[in-house]
């Protein structure tokens, strides 16, 4: 693991632990186990880590979401494939989750939103290829991409910033399959 790997790991522990404001760049450093000069060599201030932070919490977050949409999937399990893969990717990479949900209007976003765009548009190409056939088909719904992803991870979203935050501590994923069937039910062109 490379010196910027390890503070980007430290990086999100830190600021995880401590909040954004509190973590300084001595206490990042302390947790990756490198110097001052390693930090400013691969970073030139704390908000650059911020972004960076930002856009790698970004990338894994739609990486899982993308992975279980194999060609051929079906509308129905599709759905169920992408509720499954945000509350799995949410549960299983907190303090990313949470540095990404709580921090995405932060004043040095600013200097990373024509990036943050690009890595949005891919995206949303990615899951328009699974998803356009389906509404050619008449399986699902004719909705715009903002509408369809809300439907997939609105409700299941509260669930998760709630367990987030520590305001509830049931594990959102246990909610799975009721998040499924309303995502369906408001997803898919046919009854179900």
């Amino acid at each position: 693991m490379s010196a910027r790997d390890d503070l980007l790991r430290a990086g999100f522990a830190t600021m995880d632990q401590v909040g954004f404001d509190a973590a300084t760049v001595a206490a990042i450093c302390r947790a990756a186990g490198v110097s001052n000069g390693s930090f400013f060599h691969a970073f030139a201030s704390k908000d650059a880590l911020a972004a960076e932070l930002f856009m790698t919490a970004l990338e894994a977050y739609h990486a899982a979401m993308l992975s279980p949409l194999t060609p051929g999937l079906g509308a129905a399990d599709g759905i169920e494939a992408l509720v499954s893969a945000h509350l799995t990717w949410v549960t299983g990479a907190r303090a990313q989750a949470r540095f990404m949900f709580e921090r995405s209007r932060a004043e040095w976003m600013v200097h990373i939103r024509a990036r943050q765009q690009a890595e949005n548009r891919r995206y949303g190409e990615a899951i328009g290829a699974w998803r356009d056939p389906l509404i050619a088909s008449g399986h699902l719904r004719d909705l715009s991409p903002m509408v369809f992803m809300a439907q997939i991870i609105g409700p299941a979203q509260i669930l998760c910033r709630a367990w987030l935050s520590g305001r509830d501590d049931a594990d959102p994923r246990d909610q799975q399959s009721v998040l499924a069937d309303c995502a369906r039910r408001a997803l898919m062109a046919a009854p179900l």
